[in-house]
């Protein structure tokens, strides 16, 4: 058996293959009031040298032995032990704080995506106030002044972030009006704020460190040239 699989510490695509993954599952019953139920541990070591961290997954579901084991339908919870969320790691030149609250984000998605999609509407501002320095007393106006900086699209998607994320951050005027935020919505603001760390911060780092070598090489080549020519002058003496 083997599959793609994206290590969430590294970040490497690798293929796993059976001496890197474990399962297993522990069937019981116990006259609960769901019946048999399974519960299914899965173990993925990364196998990166420079990294073999390992994951932890586990689910649970209705069974029933027929005469082999079938799980039946979905499962009825799932939790992610190690690591506990699916955020992907980000380098250190990017803002603690907006790091922080990205974690966070994706800590709670599944728990409460309400306040999964509060804290990346603040982690949005985060980033408009540090990437482009834009600060205003509202959030609303911040992204306003953002518009004409970026492609349309991607200001769409942003102004969407802040619209679901008031959802958890501003109560309604009518109090018993509840609007929820779905799970998949919440991964959905997450995916964006993944691409605007991407897209600005690694993206500009990259830029920045390609034209540091670029700048470096004609150097190099400047102080060759001008060793040459001194040579040739000391001879020419």
């Amino acid at each position: 058996m083997s599959f793609a699989w994206t290590c969430p510490y590294c970040n490497k695509i690798a293929t796993i293959l059976d001496p890197n993954l474990n399962r297993s599952r522990h069937v019981f019953d116990n006259q609960n009031k769901l019946g048999q139920l399974v519960l299914s541990t899965t173990v993925t070591v990364c196998p990166n040298d420079e990294c073999r961290e390992f994951t932890i997954s586990a689910n649970l579901n209705r069974a029933k032995y027929q005469p082999n084991l079938i799980l039946l339908g979905a499962p009825i919870q799932t939790w992610k032990l190690k690591p506990q969320s699916e955020a992907k790691p980000f380098p250190d030149y990017i803002p603690s704080a907006i790091r922080q609250d990205y974690e966070e984000a994706c800590l709670i998605a599944d728990l409460s995506p309400k306040a999964s999609a509060t804290l990346s509407r603040r982690c949005l501002q985060g980033i408009i106030r540090d990437y482009w320095k834009i600060t205003k007393s509202r959030l609303v106006d911040e992204i306003a002044a953002l518009k004409d900086k970026i492609d349309p699209t991607t200001w769409q998607a942003i102004d969407s972030v802040r619209n679901i994320g008031n959802i958890g951050a501003h109560m309604e005027k009518d109090i018993n009006l509840i609007i929820d935020v779905e799970p998949a919505e919440a991964s959905l603001l997450l995916r964006l704020i993944e691409v605007l760390l991407k897209e600005w911060y690694i993206g500009r780092h990259e830029r920045e460190e390609h034209m540091h070598q670029i700048i470096a090489a004609a150097q190099s080549k400047a102080d060759i040239k001008k060793g040459e020519k001194s040579q040739d002058t000391s001879t020419a003496e």
